[in-house]
């Protein structure tokens, strides 16, 4: 088991997954991936395996997560559910293929994919940079296209897929606190199937630490888990009152932090 300051961790970080996926509809990743590499890596796991368990990990904490996140967002009307029944098939399928890529990729590799992802996603917050609505939600092929493409990065970064599929709705012309909504629900299923496809590819792994579940750290997704799902109807709230985009510039500054300390560790 592990020590009750690396408990305690897991909670704080959960209740703050749990508000981040609620207001943004990101899922919680962003910061749950970073936070259990450290966590991680202080417990000393295998260097081999650290980056493939903080990010099935955080994908199995989503699952969880996602569902408090989108129901509160359906409580307010905020959840297209034909565009999460369209895009449903390509994010199963292009999420499950990513999990058995990452699952043979080396750690310094998805270490510096992670980062790269995250400096994108902070300059984007920070700039507010959001695409030109120029056109409407696309048919099936196309749907299944974006479907696949952002499960694969997502199960590639540990996320629930919010920082790519937020963007692509409010290019179809999605209002912004609808693609939110709608993005939390996108979320499970995303989280659903990567979190399969680090457990299968995770099992018999040499050097997993004890309480592991294929790449799933259990201790770790219960911590985040049980608050995460207790904190997302808060971030959902604060989306429907508050200023998302001074928010999310509060936000990008964080992620810039955290991006700049994983690429100082890595070198």
């Amino acid at each position: 088991m592990p020590s009750l300051s690396f408990l305690l961790a897991y909670l704080a970080f959960g209740a703050v997954a749990g508000v981040i996926a609620g207001l943004l509809g990101v899922g919680g990743g962003i910061v749950v991936v970073p936070a259990l590499v450290w966590f991680f890596t202080a417990q000393g796991f295998s260097q081999e395996i650290i980056m493939q368990m903080a990010l099935g990990t955080s994908l199995a904490a989503i699952m969880f997560t996602s569902i408090s996140s989108f129901r509160a967002h359906h409580r307010r009307g905020a959840v297209l559910w034909p565009i999460v029944k369209a895009i449903t098939p390509g994010i199963l399928v292009g999420t499950f293929a990513g999990s058995c890529v990452a699952a043979k990729l080396p750690t310094g590799f998805l270490k510096g994919f992670f980062v790269a992802f995250l400096y994108y996603v902070a300059i984007q917050m920070l700039l507010n940079i959001k695409p030109k609505g120029s056109r409407q939600i696309p048919g099936a092929p196309g749907m299944f296209g974006a479907g696949f493409g952002i499960g694969a990065v997502s199960s590639l970064v540990g996320i629930g897929g919010g920082t790519l599929s937020v963007p692509f709705m409010v290019w179809c012309n999605v209002a912004m606190h609808t693609a939110v909504g709608t993005s939390a629900a996108i979320g499970f299923p995303i989280a659903l199937a990567g979190t399969v496809g680090y457990i299968v590819n995770g099992l018999g792994t040499p050097n997993l630490p004890p309480l592991s579940f294929g790449f799933i750290y259990l201790p770790a997704l219960v911590g985040v888990a049980a608050v995460s799902i207790l904190t997302a109807p808060y971030g959902a709230k604060l989306a429907h009152k508050l200023p998302v985009a001074t928010l999310k510039r509060f936000f990008a500054l964080f992620v810039l932090a955290m991006a700049t300390r994983m690429l100082w560790d890595m070198f």
